[in-house]
C-alpha cells in the first residue's frame, strides 16, 4: 500500500476527506526508514509516480467547491417574508389592473415589485462583493516550493505536491504540506498560525515518542521557517494536513443568525402578520357588506401597503452599509452587513493572545544579574547584552537586523542602549548554532586582552556547565521570572587565555562557566490594550483570553491587560477542558473564569458554546488557522488583517486592518450607535403608518372618501421618509453609549412601548391633524356626510393633497424628536447632521410640490389648496414636536420619582 492509499483509507475510516495523516506513527520512525515507509527514495519520486498519486489524492490545495454559491445567495434575498409579501402584493395589483384597467394598479404593482427586486439585488451585491473580496483560500500555501524528483531539485507550485515528495526547506519558506524531517541544520520554525504559541520551535530529524501533535520532527503546513535548512518527506497534503483539518472544521460550522438578523426577521413577521390579517379581515367585511370586488381589492392592498413600511428594510441596508464605511475608517473591515450592528450587541469578547493582545514578536523586557537583582543601569545592561551577543547569530549588514527572533531581540535591546551591534558581532570568532537537543547556543569572542566563550540557553541546560553548582536562590529567581510570563534565557561565560583552535569541539569550551545573568524576553503587550480592556469593562463587556500558549505566559499577559486581577485563579488548561463536561465549564465561566491556556481549536469552540449556554452574544478574535473554527462558531468573528492567516480572515465576519485589539472596541461603539439609530428611524417610520392605516379603516367603516391612496402612501414610505431615516442612521455616538451595559440578547426593536408610541400616540396625532384638514377642504367644497365623490373630483383631489402634505410636514417634527430618547432633539445640534438638513428640505419641498407642482400632482392625484391653508398645515410641526417633548418630560419626572431598587435586587 502506498502513501496515497494510506491517506485515502485513513480519511475513509474517519468519515470525511482529509481527516487523518497518512502515517499515524511517522514521527516515531528513524530518519533512515522514512523514505521506505512513505514508498519514496532519497532521490525523490519519478514523474509517473507523481502523476499517479496526484490522480489518487488530488491537488495539495485547500479549496471549498461551491460553484453555485452566488445563485444560492441570490435566491435567499428573494425568499424572506418582506420580499414575498411585496411580490404577492404586486401580483394582486397586476391582477386588479386586468380586472379594471386605468386605475393605476399596474403602476402600484410595478412600484412594489421594484422595491422588492432592488432591495434583494442590493443585499446580494453586498454579499457577493464580500465573498469575492475574501476568497483567499487558494493563497494559503506558497506559490512555489523546492522539491527533489528523479534525483534533481526543481521548483514546482505547491498544489503539485503529493505524499512521498522530498522537499527542501530554507529560511523564510512557508511549509507547503505536512512533512517528516529527515535532515535538519539549526532548523527553527514558527508554529503560531497553528498552535497560537508565539515561541519559535526548534525541529530535528531524530525519532521521538509521544503523540503526533507534540512531535518536534514534523514540519506542518502553513508554518514558517525562521532559521536553518531541512530536507523532509511529505506525508499529508491538502485537507489531510493539520492546517487543512482545522480549515475544514471551520467550514463545517454554520454561523448562527446575528442579533439584528433575528430582530429584523421578527419585526417583519409581526408587521406582515398584522398587515395580511387586517387586509383579509376587512376584505371579508367588504364582501359581506356588498362592496364590489374592485373596491375590496383596492382596500385590501391599501391596508397591506399602509401597514408595511416598504422603505424600512432598504433603509436598514443603506444604514448598515454606511456604518461599514465608517468602521473601515476606524480600521474595522466588515464582510457581512449584519456584523456591523452585531459588534454592538456583544456581551463577551473571546480574544486570542498572540498577535491580538501582543505584538507577536520577542522583545527584551528586563535584564537580571546572577545575584537576582535587575540591571537597571544602561551601562550594566549593555555590558550583559554585549556578552550575550557572542552566543548569537545576527546579520547586521542590512537596514534591519536579521536572524533568530530571540537573537534579534537581544541585538535590538543592545542597540537601544547605545551599543554597536555590527562592532560587537565583528568580535565573534566562532559560533555554535542553537542545538535543539542541547537547548543552547554558544560562541567565542576574541579581543586584545584574550577571549571569552559564552553560552546562552534554557536554565536547565546551563546549570550542568557551571563551575560551581548554584544555590537555591538561582532556581527561585528563574521560577519567579517564568511565573511572570517571561521567557528566561540564562547567559554564562568563561574567560580564555587565547582564542581556541578552529576545530576545538564545543564541549571543551562549554564547561567551567560563570553565570552572568538572565535575559527576560516576552511577546510585549500592545500599549493600547489595557485602556481598550478597561473600556470594555466600563461598557459591561467581559473579556476572555483563549490561547494555545503556556499558562504562566497567559496569566501574566491577562493581568497586564487587565483581563483578570492579580489574585485571580490559575488559567484553565486544555487538559482540564478535555475532560470537563460542558455544564461544568458553564459553571466555571459563571464563576468568573477568564483565562484559558494550551487550548485546541475544538476546545475554543467548546468555550464559545458554553458562553452561548449562558445566553450571551459572543465575539471571538484571532489570527491563526487554529482560531478559524471558533471565529465561525461565534456570533461575531473578528480576524487580524495584517498578520492573520487567510483561513482566519475567511472564517471571520470582521477584519481588523491594523491588528489592534483596541479597534474592536471602536467597532463595538459604532455597532451600539447603529442599533440605537436603527431604533430611532424605525420609530420615525412607524409613526407615519398611523395616518396611513386609519383612512382605510374609516373608509370601510363609515361612508367617507378615502383620505390617502396607495400611491400617496408609497410616496411617503419610499419617498420623503427615506432620506430622513438615513439621516437618523448617521447620528453620532452619544456620550453614554460606552457606559451602559450591553442590551439583552432577546431585546427587540419592535417593542410594546415603541408600538404604542408610534401608533397610539404620535400616529394618532398625525392622523387627527391631517384628517381635520382633509375634512376641512371637503366641507368647504360642499361635500356632505355619506356623499360619494369621483376619484377625479377637484375637491377630493385637493383634500387628499392637503392630508398628504400635512403628514409630510409633521414628519419634520417627528424627525427632530427622534434624535434623542430623553432630550428635545434640538439639543444635539441640527447642523451636526447635514443629511438630516437635506431630509428636512426634501420634506418641505415635497409638501409644497404635491399641492402646487403639476408633475407631482399628476402622479399622486392631488390638487392645490389656498396658500393660507397650506400655511396652517405648518402648525403640525410644532404640534407634534411639542406634544412629544412634553411626553418625554413627564416620563423623565416619573422615572425620577420611581424608588431606586434595593441593593442586591
Amino acid at each position: 500500500m502506498n502513501g496515497g492509499e494510506r491517506m485515502e483509507r485513513a480519511a475513509a475510516e474517519d468519515g470525511r476527506p482529509g481527516a487523518a495523516p497518512a502515517v499515524e506513527q511517522i514521527h516515531q520512525i528513524e530518519p533512515r526508514a522514512v523514505h521506505a515507509e512513505l514508498h519514496t527514495r532519497d532521490a525523490g519520486l519519478d514523474p509517473d509516480e507523481v502523476a499517479a498519486l496526484r490522480e489518487e489524492v488530488g491537488p495539495n490545495r485547500l479549496e471549498v467547491r461551491r460553484p453555485l454559491w452566488w445563485l444560492e445567495s441570490l435566491v435567499r434575498q428573494f425568499v424572506n417574508f418582506f420580499s414575498i409579501l411585496l411580490d404577492v402584493s404586486a401580483a394582486i395589483c397586476f391582477f386588479a389592473d386586468r380586472v379594471q384597467p386605468g386605475e393605476g394598479m399596474a403602476l402600484l404593482g410595478g412600484a412594489l415589485l421594484g422595491v422588492s427586486v432592488l432591495n434583494a439585488l442590493f443585499s446580494f451585491a453586498q454579499e457577493y462583493r464580500a465573498e469575492r473580496a475574501m476568497e483567499a483560500l487558494k493563497q494559503l500555501l506558497p506559490q512555489e516550493v523546492s522539491v527533489r524528483r528523479g534525483g534533481a531539485e526543481a521548483r514546482v507550485t505547491a498544489d503539485e505536491l503529493v505524499p512521498g515528495d522530498v522537499i527542501v526547506l530554507r529560511e523564510g519558506d512557508r511549509v507547503p504540506a505536512d512533512a517528516r524531517i529527515v535532515e535538519a541544520e539549526s532548523l527553527l520554525v514558527n508554529n503560531a498560525p497553528l498552535t497560537g504559541e508565539s515561541r519559535p520551535l526548534a525541529l530535528h530529524a531524530g525519532a521521538c515518542t509521544g503523540d503526533l501533535a507534540d512531535a518536534d520532527n514534523l514540519a506542518l503546513a502553513g508554518c514558517t521557517v525562521l532559521r536553518g535548512t531541512a530536507e523532509a518527506v511529505v506525508y499529508a497534503t491538502g485537507f489531510r494536513t493539520q492546517f487543512g483539518r482545522v480549515a475544514s472544521l471551520s467550514q463545517e460550522i454554520h454561523r448562527t443568525a446575528s442579533p439584528l438578523e433575528r430582530e429584523t426577521s421578527h419585526m417583519v413577521r409581526v408587521l406582515t402578520v398584522i398587515a395580511v390579517a387586517m387586509g383579509l379581515v376587512f376584505f371579508a367585511y367588504g364582501v359581506a357588506t356588498g362592496r364590489s370586488l374592485w373596491v375590496n381589492l383596492v382596500f385590501m392592498m391599501g391596508i397591506i401597503v399602509a401597514n408595511v413600511p416598504e422603505g424600512l428594510l432598504p433603509t436598514f441596508t443603506l444604514s448598515l452599509a454606511m456604518g461599514s464605511l465608517r468602521m473601515a475608517k476606524r480600521n474595522v473591515l466588515v464582510k457581512s452587513l449584519n456584523a456591523v450592528e452585531a459588534l454592538g450587541a456583544v456581551h463577551v469578547i473571546c480574544t486570542d493572545k498572540t498577535g491580538t493582545l501582543t505584538m507577536n514578536r520577542l522583545a527584551l523586557a528586563r535584564v537580571v544579574g546572577a545575584d537576582g537583582a535587575e540591571l537597571a543601569d544602561d551601562a550594566a545592561a549593555r555590558a550583559f547584552l554585549e556578552t550575550a551577543l557572542t552566543a548569537c547569530e545576527v546579520d547586521a549588514s542590512g537596514e534591519r537586523l536579521a536572524g533568530d527572533p530571540l537573537d534579534v531581540a537581544l541585538a535590538d535591546a543592545f542597540a537601544a542602549r547605545g551599543g554597536d551591534v555590527a562592532a560587537a558581532m565583528a568580535h565573534v570568532a566562532r559560533s555554535f548554532p542553537f542545538d535543539a537537543e542541547l537547548r543552547r547556543s554558544g560562541g567565542v569572542a576574541a579581543g586584545d586582552d584574550g577571549a571569552i566563550a559564552v553560552v546562552k540557553g534554557a536554565w536547565e541546560s546551563i546549570v550542568p556547565l557551571l563551575a560551581a553548582a548554584p544555590d537555591g536562590g538561582a532556581d527561585e529567581t528563574v521560577s519567579a521570572l517564568a511565573s511572570r510570563g517571561y521567557r528566561v534565557i540564562a547567559v554564562a561565560r568563561r574567560a580564555l587565555a587565547q582564542a581556541p583552535e578552529p576545530d576545538a569541539p564545543r564541549e571543551t569550551l562549554e564547561q567551567g562557566l560563570e553565570l552572568v545573568g538572565y535575559a527576560c524576553l516576552e511577546d510585549p503587550l500592545r500599549d493600547e490594550v489595557p485602556e481598550a480592556v478597561e473600556r470594555c469593562h466600563g461598557a459591561g463587556i467581559r473579556v476572555v483570553m483563549i490561547t494555545g500558549d503556556h499558562p504562566d505566559t497567559a496569566a501574566a499577559i491577562a493581568r497586564a491587560a487587565g483581563i483578570c486581577a492579580d489574585d485571580a485563579p490559575a488559567p484553565l488548561t486544555g487538559d482540564a477542558l478535555a475532560t470537563m463536561r460542558e455544564r461544568d465549564l458553564v459553571e466555571h465561566l459563571r464563576g468568573g473564569a477568564n483565562v484559558f491556556a494550551r487550548t485546541t481549536p475544538e476546545q475554543k469552540m467548546k468555550i464559545v458554546s458554553a458562553l452561548h449556554e449562558l445566553d450571551l452574544v459572543v465575539a471571538v478574535t484571532g489570527d491563526g488557522v487554529n482560531d478559524a473554527p471558533a471565529l465561525k462558531a461565534a456570533d461575531v468573528g473578528v480576524a487580524m488583517g495584517r498578520d492573520g492567516t487567510d483561513v482566519a480572515r475567511e472564517a471571520a465576519q470582521v477584519v481588523l486592518l491594523d491588528d489592534n485589539f483596541a479597534s474592536i472596541v471602536d467597532g463595538v461603539e459604532e455597532g451600539r450607535t447603529i442599533f440605537g439609530n436603527i431604533g430611532k428611524f424605525t420609530n420615525y417610520v412607524l409613526v407615519s403608518n398611523g395616518p396611513e392605516i386609519i383612512p382605510y379603516l374609516l373608509y370601510i367603516l363609515f361612508p367617507v372618501p378615502l383620505a390617502l391612496t396607495v400611491i400617496q402612501i408609497l410616496a411617503i414610505d419610499l419617498g420623503t421618509d427615506i432620506i430622513p431615516s438615513m439621516a437618523l442612521g448617521q447620528e453620532r455616538p452619544g456620550p453614554d453609549v460606552m457606559r451602559e451595559p450591553p442590551r439583552p440578547r432577546d431585546s427587540r426593536l419592535l417593542t410594546r412601548p415603541v408600538m404604542l408610541h408610534s401608533y397610539g400616540f404620535l400616529g394618532l396625532v398625525e392622523a387627527s391633524f391631517s384628517f381635520g384638514l382633509f375634512f376641512w377642504v371637503l366641507h368647504d367644497g360642499g361635500w356632505r356626510w355619506g356623499e360619494t365623490l369621483a376619484s377625479d373630483d377637484p375637491t377630493y383631489l385637493a383634500a387628499t393633497g392637503i392630508a398628504l402634505s400635512s403628514i409630510m410636514l409633521m414628519q419634520i417634527g417627528n424627525l427632530v424628536g427622534r434624535r434623542s430618547r430623553r432630550g428635545s432633539g434640538l439639543d444635539a445640534g441640527l447642523f451636526r447632521n447635514r443629511l438630516l438638513l437635506l431630509g428636512v428640505a426634501l420634506e418641505v419641498f415635497f409638501s409644497w410640490a404635491v399641492l402646487y407642482w403639476e408633475p407631482a400632482r399628476h402622479v399622486l392625484g392631488t390638487a392645490p389648496v389656498p396658500p393660507a391653508l397650506y400655511a396652517f398645515a405648518w402648525l403640525g410641526i410644532p404640534l407634534i414636536f411639542g406634544l412629544d417633548y412634553a411626553r418625554k418630560r413627564v416620563a423623565a419626572a416619573l422615572e425620577r420619582r420611581r424608588p431606586a431598587p434595593e441593593d442586591g435586587t
